[in-house]
């Protein structure tokens, strides 16, 4: 009987105010997007809430509302039905 490998969990370090905002950068590194992908999503308005004061700033319990509010699928195949 073969063992499973163990997968090691890796913890991504973001910076985040205490009041909870992220700037660009360390939001797409909390959700795993490139910094431009999360733009995109931004102008087109696929994307988590967001804050312009002067620079643009993501609220930690809106990118866990956005992961959480995403299309969740079993298969590519269902994914496209929905």
């Amino acid at each position: 009987m073969q063992e499973r490998e163990a997968q090691a969990i890796i913890t991504v370090g973001v910076k985040m105010f205490p009041d909870g905002r992220l700037d660009t950068k360390n939001a797409a590194l909390y959700l795993g997007l490139e910094e431009k992908t999360l733009a995109i999503k931004r102008n087109n308005g696929t994307g988590p809430l967001y804050v312009k004061r002067g620079r643009i700033f993501y609220l930690r319990k809106d990118l866990d509302a956005w992961i959480s509010e995403g299309k969740k699928a079993r298969s590519t195949a269902q994914m496209r039905t929905l």
